[in-house]
Parts: structure tokens; C-alpha cells; sequence
């Protein structure tokens, strides 16, 4: 079974602004996708269709099997979210906020404590568990947040920016817990960012957004695939033969486009033939950034 499905999904909103235009795809279990494009794309509106805040237009979606618009309570049973303006009480304390929330889904005192408190040492807040929330830095609060998605062990976790506001410490700590859950728990990850080069680090599978339409979905070599921009062999040497087509890019940098890596050997050994002295070689892929710069440019040539 899926964890999510999304079939020709459409969302216009009163006044007409068309937020997304049919979108298909589906996840399965211990995916971390990401869901990336712009401010505006159309990120935060899918997220709340599948979290039954939104009903859809057109087209319908699955969480777990579940419909979100017709059994919110079910899905949100199942998933856990976490968002910039996260509902928390600064009058309580980081482990009051935790409890109050594991009491809802119906965790008992004790067991809701010992999650708590787990959840609280693996995020780096077991110090600050008996702070008052409003003495939590804005990366505190996050990891809070991401803290009280998860203290009812959802099947699926939604993230919009999990780690905007943290130090580096703090973003390792939670990238870390992502791919955990991912890998040895199976949960489901949602992540949507505007961030490229962060999602291609964290993410197993990508869909990218465009003014609510989705450009392409897939792996990131299936994605290198489909802009085919060839990769770059960029090699650093001295007394560089003037007779291979390389662009010199700076001192002792070269580099050419070459169709696949087996053509490696070849050109290495071409170089060290006519005299040249090589230190380094390596090769570079179309980036995540490549990739969405490309498409997003075709796009605009479209008539």
C-alpha cells in the first residue's frame, strides 16, 4: 500500500488563484521525498490537503490509506507535522508541552513521560525539559516541534523547513533523527523546502514544484536523466596539452563534458602521455540546483 497517494490533485482557492494543478504521485514506506520549489509553489497547500485542513478541488488523496478531507481525526492519528508556526504554550515547559500532546492521542502519564523524555535527550533538550517554553531560543522551539510530531509515532512526518533557525549541531542532530526514522522505522518523510542543496543531501526521491504544477519526480539520477546535461570531468594539472578540447576554468583547471565515466581512463592517460603532470580528477553531476534551473528555464521558452 501506498503511505501517500496523490491523484490529479487540484486546489483553487475563493477568488480563483489556482494553488495546484493536478498533481500525481504516490510514496511508499520509509521514503524521505522531497518536495521542492519556491515560496508560492504550492508546497504548504498540499501539505495541508493531506492533512485534512484543505479539502481538494479536483482529484482526491490518500494518507495510510485514508481519505484526510472525510477522516481528518484518522489521518492525524497516523501523521505528525511539523511547521514554522508549530501550536505549542509558552506558559508550559518543554516536557508539559510534550505530555499535553501525547495525553491527547491517548498515551498514558507514564508512557507519554518516558517518550518525552527520549525524544527530548535525542534533539539535545533533555537540559531544558523543566524550561518554561517561552525561555526556548527559535531553534529550541523547532526542535520542540519536531519533538511533539513525533511523541504519538506516526507512520508519516511531515516537515516544512525542519531545520530553519538551528546552529549546525542542532541541523545534524536533526537530519540525523530524519534519516532514522526513515531507515530503521520505516516512517514516511514529507519534506518541503526551497532549500536544493540541503534536500539533495536528506532526501531519497524528489518532486519539483512550479507555480502549483509539478515539474518532474524521481530519483536524482533519474532527474540527471531527464535534463541530459552531460557530466563534467574537471581535472587540475600542469603542463596541460594544448591539443585536448578542455575549457580552462582557472590555474591548473581544466574541465569537458564527456557522455559516461568510461571515457575517463582514456583522456587521463592522454594527458600523462603528452607530459602533463595530473594531481586531481573528478567528476561532476548536474546538482539538484542544475536540475530545477534547467527545467524551470525550459519552461519559460515554452510558447
Amino acid at each position: 500500500m501506498d503511505t501517500i497517494l496523490l491523484d490529479h490533485l487540484s486546489k483553487t482557492y475563493p477568488g480563483g488563484k489556482q494553488a495546484l494543478k493536478g498533481i500525481s504521485l504516490s510514496l511508499g514506506e520509509g521514503e524521505v521525498f522531497g518536495f521542492l520549489g519556491p515560496n508560492g509553489a504550492g508546497k504548504t497547500t498540499t501539505v495541508k490537503l493531506l492533512t485534512g485542513i484543505l479539502s481538494p478541488t479536483q482529484g482526491h488523496c490518500q494518507v495510510m490509506g485514508t481519505d484526510p478531507s472525510r477522516e481528518p481525526e484518522k489521518t492525524h492519528a497516523k501523521t505528525g507535522v511539523v511547521t514554522e508556526h508549530a501550536q505549542m504554550y509558552d506558559h508550559l515547559t518543554g516536557l508539559e508541552n510534550l505530555l499535553f500532546y501525547a495525553s491527547i492521542f491517548g498515551i498514558s502519564p507514564r508512557e507519554g513521560k518516558d517518550r518525552a523524555m527520549a525524544l527530548l535527550s535525542r534533539l539535545g533538550l533533555e537540559k531544558s525539559a523543566q524550561q518554561k517554553l517561552s525561555a526556548y531560543s527559535t531553534g529550541m522551539r523547532q526542535r520542540l516541534s519536531l519533538a511533539r510530531a513525533l511523541i504519538h509515532r506516526p507512520r508519516v512526518l511531515f516537515l516544512d523547513e525542519p531545520t530553519s533557525g538551528l546552529d549546525p549541531e542542532s541541523a545534524q542532530q536533526v537530519n540525523s533523527l530524519i534519516k532514522n526514522l526513515a531507515a530503521e522505522k520505516g516512517v514516511t518523510i514529507f519534506l518541503c523546502t526551497h532549500q536544493l542543496r540541503y534536500a539533495q543531501e536528506l532526501c531519497t526521491r524528489y518532486g519539483l514544484l512550479e507555480e502549483g504544477s509539478l515539474l518532474a519526480l524521481g530519483t536524482l539520477e533519474e532527474l540527471q536523466k531527464k535534463v541530459l546535461q552531460r557530466p563534467i570531468l574537471q581535472i587540475t594539472a600542469r603542463q596541460f596539452p594544448e591539443d585536448l578540447s578542455f575549457k580552462r576554468t582557472g590555474d591548473l583547471c581544466y574541465e569537458t563534458e564527456i557522455s559516461s565515466e568510461e571515457e575517463i581512463p582514456g583522456l587521463l592517460r592522454r594527458i600523462l602521455e603528452a607530459g602533463g603532470k595530473l594531481y586531481a580528477a573528478q567528476t561532476k553531476y548536474p546538482t539538484l540546483e542544475d536540475i530545477y534551473f534547467s527545467l524551470t528555464s525550459k519552461k519559460e521558452e515554452e510558447p
